[in-house]
């Protein structure tokens, strides 16, 4: 009997998965070898939104520049291109409940007349009596309850990039945040409309600030998945109504 090779190579490479998930308990996770820090992912080549390129013009005997917004440098940001920092401070807390009920009776009596003779024709033809008169009642009890009990609280500081400026002077900013530990992923992403005149001395601007704000905090890697419910169960919620 000639054994298949591709199962024979499904087979090996299952064998040395194995030996490798039993050695990694023993002796740990390896270190990676040294290597040059120019050519990692990390330090790959980043291209950012920059400003317009502006030449200085400088005054003959003054120390004032025309490009300048003030005398003193401004630390804060004011182009394309400059960083902020993002404060945000939510504690957000909600309690709603409402309760529903509604009922319903109806009663409806039909009475058929002579009909054109129809009416003595069916009671003589007819094997049983006939009633012409019809009836209808009926009855509909819908109760429901839903309660909603939400305490939310975040702080965070995110860093954000100036990436477009508005007409009106206005700034758009954006910025993304990410944490690894171990095999969990903590991802932080802002977005929003600023104006230059809320920005604080120390560069920063608070959360509720920021016009159309979009603030995302989430995860995703080992615990976020034990969270979430199978996906059969989210199938089987999404096919079935009841």
């Amino acid at each position: 009997m000639r054994k298949n090779p591709i199962t024979l190579s499904l087979l090996g490479a299952l064998v040395l998965s194995a030996c490798a998930s039993v050695n990694n308990p023993l002796t740990g996770p390896h270190l990676s070898d040294v290597a040059n820090p120019a050519q990692q992912q990390e330090a790959r080549v980043v291209r950012m939104p920059m400003p317009i390129d502006h030449t200085p013009m400088s005054s003959p005997n003054s120390l004032w520049e025309a490009n300048k917004r003030s005398f003193f440098r401004d630390q804060r940001a004011n182009n394309v291109g400059d960083i902020l920092t993002v404060l945000i401070d939510i504690r957000d807390e909600a309690r709603l409940r409402n309760t529903t009920s509604r009922g319903r009776d109806t009663a409806n009596e039909l009475q058929v007349g002579q009909l054109f003779g129809i009416v003595d024709y069916l009671q003589d033809n007819l094997p049983d009596r006939w009633e012409p008169n019809a009836n209808l009642e009926g009855s509909t009890d819908t109760r429901g309850t839903g309660e909603i009990n939400r305490n939310e609280e975040i702080s965070l500081r995110i860093a954000a990039v100036v990436t477009d400026r508005l007409p009106n002077g206005n700034f758009v900013i954006a910025g993304r945040q990410e944490v690894q530990v171990n095999k969990e992923l903590r991802e932080l992403r802002i977005a929003g409309v600023i104006r230059p005149e809320d920005i604080t001395a120390d560069n920063a601007i608070p959360y509720f600030k920021i016009a159309e704000a979009r603030i995302a905090y989430g995860g995703r890697g080992t615990i976020s998945t034990v969270q979430q419910p199978p996906y059969g169960q989210r199938l089987y919620e999404f096919v079935v109504p009841f």
